[in-house]
């Protein structure tokens, strides 16, 4: 419903209201054929003649209480909210107790402009009557809490400064929706363009990081845009994957372009430098209605958007959707109670961290139109948690939305019309309440090569949380240039295997269950060695506990990943290899590895890898890869590990 008709229902409401139980509201015929034409001039979207006819009602007739609400409504739609408010005084100033319904209007003005003691009173007002609709009454009492919310807010503020990108992102266009890769090293937003011919269109533009508070000058995503609108993105983690939302069904650009009706989510892949043409995401995810401002979670396995009837009208709420094992996406499913009202939510953003949701809403409780929210998941019930406003000056009187929060939870950025701008909308950031970050992340970064050639290589990823066995991500590296970033979690520990055919598997752990503070990035390329004879592999997650040779159960993922390399290689012979550190005798240490190897063999055996592919030795401390005068280093010393023997 646009601005016109909701203003039109809001007068002929009204005017139901000041009619009830009289036959007619002036005793002037002058003044009530200038106000039938006024109310006519109106309808027809003709607001400033109407307004001029009602100059002449109320000047015949000064009690005409209709007039009053009809101008209050007219100055309201034409943008003086100050104007409509004295109307609106006035006019109830003739009958306090004609129009009930009048308070609940001029306490939405008085609320729009963050007059909030004058709303509370009016909306008070408004509630002492008893004739007025379930509705008004329902809509009177949430608006009041609004209202006590405002006033405590404003009382308790947030520190908070606001900080323009600067000239090289911001411009006399408007600049919006905001979204970053995982690094913080490449910004990609929505421009607004507009020409000399009023022809407005939306295009993607990025820029890459210049030092830890500037930006570099953007440029045109010349790839994915197009003469049509392109808008509401969503990077992956790695900068690599691009969720967007593009509205025309126009299929004159190509089919990939083409959509379901209303507005509709594609993709597009970067290989290399060069992107992919985008491609609609299809059904399950995209409808007949409207789908928009996608948030793609680091690990690529949920998508969160925006769903509503229409394009802009209707009820908007928040989705997700999962892959399934096959990498086909599920059946949005909208998010539960604490997070979707019977009102409008919009501009979803799930952090990194993957446990904290940022979104926009104007049905939960706070300064009074669209607020910012915060929800955190809860493993307990493995579902989203209340939504928690993000206070005052975050969110004031007017609309806020489309925030993003940097991977490392310390700056949140968003658009905002602020009049020391460079023109309309510019992206700002400031530094986000310790309260109301999210999680702490770390990430992993680097490129996969043939450690015996440099040729760089595309290996498949498998991330795993240890302690579950859960896959949290699957991914691959770059095959233009092998890069990879992956996102982890601090309070979890992590198995990663990389692996590619014709190569033997590499084996890493991530220990990051005891770290709950910043962590520094994991900077890494990964060597693959190509099979061959005496070629090693540490298995850096096989584990057992001190002094003992009895595999523990969390080994079991990384000798699945040997079952698998084993099975994908039959012509592979190996013999597994177990070390330990200096600590203790010749003999324990010796017997202590070969013990330890041989779990591994038998295990192997176990899960029908034929013994004569299988052999075992242990080694003792002979062959250190670290000095044993650390724990880092005896740590390192204790590894069990494997060497090709045939192929």
């Amino acid at each position: 419903m646009n601005v016109r008709k909701i203003s039109i229902s809001i007068f002929l409401w009204l005017i139901s209201f000041i009619l009830w139980g009289q036959n007619l509201p002036t005793k002037s015929k002058r003044a009530e054929k200038y106000f039938i034409e006024a109310r006519k001039e109106y309808t027809l979207g003709n607001s400033v003649q109407a307004e001029l006819l009602l100059k002449k009602t109320i000047k015949i007739d000064k009690n005409f209480l209709a007039a009053y609400f009809l101008t209050a409504t007219i100055k309201e739609e034409l943008g003086y909210p100050l104007a409509a408010i004295e109307y609106y005084k006035k006019g109830l100033a003739i009958n306090p107790d004609a129009a009930p319904t009048g308070y609940y209007y001029l306490a939405k003005v008085y609320l729009s402009q963050g007059m909030y003691t004058e709303a509370q009173v009016t909306f008070t007002k408004c509630l002492s009557f008893i004739n007025i609709s379930p509705r008004v009454r329902k809509e009177s009492e949430f608006q009041l809490k609004n209202c006590l919310f405002a006033l405590k807010a404003i009382q308790n503020p947030l520190a908070f400064k606001l900080k323009n990108l600067g000239v090289n992102i911001n411009t006399k266009e408007s600049e919006y929706f905001p979204t970053l890769t995982v690094d913080n090293q490449f910004l990609l937003f929505t421009r607004r363009i507009s020409s000399q011919k009023k022809y407005v269109q939306e295009d993607f533009f990025g820029a890459d990081k210049l030092n830890d508070s500037l930006w570099q000058e953007s440029f045109s995503m010349v790839e994915l845009n197009t003469p049509f609108n392109e808008g509401a993105a969503s990077l992956s983690a790695d900068g690599k994957t691009l969720v967007f939302t593009a509205c025309e069904n126009y299929g004159e650009y190509g089919d990939e372009r083409k959509g379901y009706g209303s507005c509709d989510l594609f993709f597009a892949r970067k290989i290399g430098n060069h992107w992919s043409k985008p491609i609609n995401m299809g059904a399950p995810i995209n409808t007949s209605n409207w789908e928009s401002q996608p948030s793609l979670s680091a690990n690529g396995k949920s998508l969160y958007f925006i769903r509503a009837k229409k394009k802009l009208q209707g009820h908007s709420d928040i989705y997700r959707s999962d892959l399934d094992e096959n990498g086909f996406w599920k059946t949005p499913v909208k998010l539960n109670s604490n997070i979707n009202t019977s009102k409008d939510e919009l501009s979803v953003f799930i952090h990194p961290d993957n446990q904290t949701l940022y979104f926009s809403s104007k049905g939960h409780i706070g300064m009074g139109e669209t607020d910012i929210y915060l929800s955190r998941w809860k493993e307990e019930t493995q579902d989203w948690g209340e939504a928690i406003n993000l206070g005052y000056p975050i969110n004031t009187y007017k609309d806020e939305n489309s925030i993003l929060v940097s991977p490392d939870g310390n700056l949140a950025y968003f658009a905002s019309d602020r009049p020391e701008g460079f023109g309309e909308l510019d992206l700002y950031s400031f530094q986000l309440p310790k309260q109301l970050q999210p999680e702490k992340i770390t990430y992993l970064k680097g490129k996969v090569f043939d450690a015996q050639t440099q040729e760089v290589l595309s290996a498949t990823f498998d991330l795993i949380d240890i302690e579950t066995g859960k896959q949290l991500l699957n991914s691959d590296s770059d095959s233009s240039n092998g890069s990879f970033l992956l996102t982890l979690q601090l309070g979890k520990n992590y198995l990663l295997n990389v692996s590619l055919p014709g190569y033997l598997f590499y084996s890493d752990q991530f220990l990051l269950q005891n770290a709950f503070s910043n962590q520094k990035p994991f900077l890494k390329n990964i060597p693959l060695q190509p099979i061959g004879i005496n070629q090693k592999v540490i298995l850096k997650n096989i584990f057992f506990k001190t002094g003992q040779s009895e595999l523990q159960n969390n080994s079991e993922i990384e000798l699945g990943k040997l079952i698998s390399f084993l099975n994908d290689n039959p012509k592979v012979h190996i013999e597994i290899q177990g070390h330990t550190d200096t600590i203790g005798t010749d003999e324990y240490n010796l017997n202590l590895s070969i013990e330890r190897a041989k779990s591994v063999y038998n295990f192997l055996i176990e899960h029908e890898i034929p013994a004569e592919r299988l052999s075992y030795k242990g080694l003792g401390y002979l062959q250190p890869v670290e000095e044993n005068d650390t724990e880092e280093g005896r740590a390192q010393n204790r590894r069990t590990e494997f060497v090709v023997t045939q192929i």
